[in-house]
């Protein structure tokens, strides 16, 4: 697979508002497989990181991944302008990159080596691991911190019959931080799913509105990764008034030609130097 190939296909799992390069650097780096350069707009990938190690399919498959990640901030630059913050990898990143992943695996491109389609014995072993990790740990921890909230409603109801301060118990007895306690309590009161595990059912009982709970559980349970669940919380609801719609789309539209103008100036500047 060349570099243009790998464009043709990231093109096809989504379109990209400006356009870019993919370059296989033709080098070898112990240190990562790709990087974006947002002012150039240019993926980079180190293609002999993947064909210089055993496994055609495998290795294609590991350099679209790399493809789709360094895409991902291409897509997330666009987003903001042509720009990206000195943190590349947030919360919104990720949402991005596990979109266009889901994306990809639905239309063929890249394949999901996760779902067990894959006949082989490593694949079946983890799949195995996987079912214990989810049952064992996961739920068994969620179901433990949900009754652990159960315990301590009881805990303040039995406080407040000796006359002593729940919090003071909290503090010098059960010696756990009080936002724990409460998180806890909450995942109790709010009847949380153990199966989102009990990361998540802490992230979930900070959602005091229950409709926005509720959604964000169920996308959990459905597949969505907690990048992509807490971006799309954060995310404001589309503007239905078609005129303020163009307004912001106007405003984005400028801030990139701006981008674009000023990056064209200095490409023209070094040409000059030159």
């Amino acid at each position: 697979m060349n570099q243009d190939q790998v464009k043709e296909k990231l093109l096809a799992i989504e379109d990209a508002p400006l356009d870019f390069s993919v370059i296989f650097s033709g080098k070898r780096s112990k240190r990562v497989n790709g990087l974006y350069k947002p002012d150039t707009r240019e993926i980079i990938i180190h293609n002999r990181n993947f064909s210089e190690s055993g496994g055609g399919e495998e290795n294609t498959n590991l350099l679209l991944y790399t493809a789709i990640h360094e895409y991902a901030h291409h897509l997330h630059a666009c987003a903001r302008g042509g720009h990206l913050s000195p943190r590349a990898h947030t919360a919104e990143f990720w949402a991005i990159l596990h979109g266009l992943l889901e994306k990809a695996e639905t239309k063929g491109i890249y394949r999901d080596v996760f779902s067990g389609s894959t006949d082989n014995e490593a694949s079946r072993e983890l799949e195995t691991l996987t079912e214990t990790i989810r049952k064992k740990y996961l739920t068994e921890n969620g179901s433990l911190v949900k009754e652990l909230g159960q315990l301590l409603l009881k805990a303040h109801e039995l406080c407040s019959a000796i006359g002593g301060r729940y919090e003071d118990y909290i503090d010098r007895v059960l010696r756990i931080p009080r936002q724990a306690a409460n998180l806890a309590v909450r995942m109790y009161q709010y009847n949380l799913n153990p199966e989102t595990g009990a990361d998540n059912m802490r992230f979930l009982a900070g959602i005091s509105n229950e409709e926005k709970r509720q959604a964000a559980e169920n996308a959990l349970l459905t597949g969505k990764s907690p990048d992509t669940v807490k971006t799309a919380l954060r995310q404001k609801p589309e503007d239905d008034d078609p005129q303020r719609r163009l307004e912001k789309e106007k405003i984005r539209l400028e801030r990139t030609i701006a981008s674009l103008t000023k990056r064209l100036e200095e490409v023209e500047r070094e040409l000059a130097e030159t």
